[in-house]
């Protein structure tokens, strides 16, 4: 073996960030895709820590978004059953 390690792509979330701009919440969305790309394009040149870093905004990002989109349907759907 020569010593390099080799590891796993970090996740892009990608896929998520698109849903939850068009479904969720569209500024953390754009936030999201935005921190997708980033980690897109570190795991393209190998740059691991960059990578997870964008990644974990990415996750973080996606987790608020759809939380912020399910309390907003919410009251969107109480407010209408109320009046």
């Amino acid at each position: 073996m020569e010593g390099s390690q080799s590891r796993a792509a970090a996740p892009t979330y990608l896929g998520w960030s698109i849903f939850n701009t068009l479904c969720c919440c569209l500024p953390l969305g754009i936030a999201a895709i935005v921190c997708s790309c980033r980690a897109q394009n570190a795991n393209a040149v190998g740059e691991a820590a960059t990578a997870e870093d964008a990644s974990r905004t990415a996750k973080i990002l996606n987790i608020i978004g759809l939380v912020c989109g399910i309390i907003l349907i919410i009251i969107f759907i109480a407010l209408k059953a109320t009046a």
